[in-house]
């Protein structure tokens, strides 16, 4: 799943990143109001993580008009105001949930994975290839009814895979779903798709995660 957190302070940014990023979210973080419009209308997330005190537009109006221009993605507001009138203000902006700072990353969590689930227009809380499942919210993965155990980068690599079962990915699709590319590159992909094989495919006698080297990228089989 891929989020966008919106901060403009700077370690408490850092902060939320490593911390979603270790559980498995690809993140994309930037700390002002026009970049995080253009952001969203840009490139669509799965859900927001909206500082209100924001250099303007403030997070209230950030809200206010993605919903007016018909973006439903699930936002979490976070902000330092416990005033009732100010949590009032960001509900009726469309926020889906209200998050007071201090807060644990614990209660951040879940009130992600709890909006993420509620959420009409939410991605499939259950993603499905023959007997493989893959949940985005508890982060299961199963084949069949045996448990996978999964880092958090081949976490969101399978994810990226099982939403597009069938199709080609390069590696710059995939750099593009999974990885910060300022951190990573190209060449890991096929070192990380190798990790996921092992893992999904050949404990259980399949091939489902295919090398197509000499077309460029790699593809889950849904028929495999």
């Amino acid at each position: 799943m891929r989020l966008l957190v919106v901060e403009d302070d700077p370690a408490m940014s850092a902060l939320l990143v490593r911390g979603l990023e270790r559980i498995g979210y690809v993140i994309d973080a930037v700390d002002n109001g026009p970049d995080a419009l253009w952001s969203i209308f840009e490139n669509g997330y799965d859900a927001v993580v909206l500082d209100a005190m924001i250099p303007p537009p403030d997070g209230f109006e950030v809200c206010r008009r993605m919903r007016a221009e018909g973006r439903w993605e699930p936002v979490l507001l976070v902000t330092a105001r416990d005033a009732v009138p100010d949590r009032v203000r960001g509900l009726d902006a469309g926020a889906d949930d209200y998050l007071m700072k201090p807060f644990t990353f614990a209660e951040l969590y879940a009130r992600l994975r709890a909006i993420i689930r509620r959420h009409p227009h939410a991605r499939p809380a259950i993603l499905q290839i023959g007997d493989l499942t893959l949940d985005p919210v508890s982060k299961v993965v199963r084949r069949s009814a045996t448990r996978i155990a999964l880092s958090p980068r081949e976490f969101a690599l399978l994810e990226a895979f099982m939403r597009r079962p069938g199709e080609l990915l390069s590696p710059a699709d995939l750099v593009d779903d999974v990885w910060d590319l300022a951190l990573d590159g190209p060449e890991l992909v096929g070192t990380y798709v190798r990790y996921l094989r092992d893992k999904v495919d050949r404990p259980f006698g399949r091939h489902s995660i295919e090398a197509l080297t000499d077309l460029g990228g790699y593809r889950l089989d849904p028929e495999a």
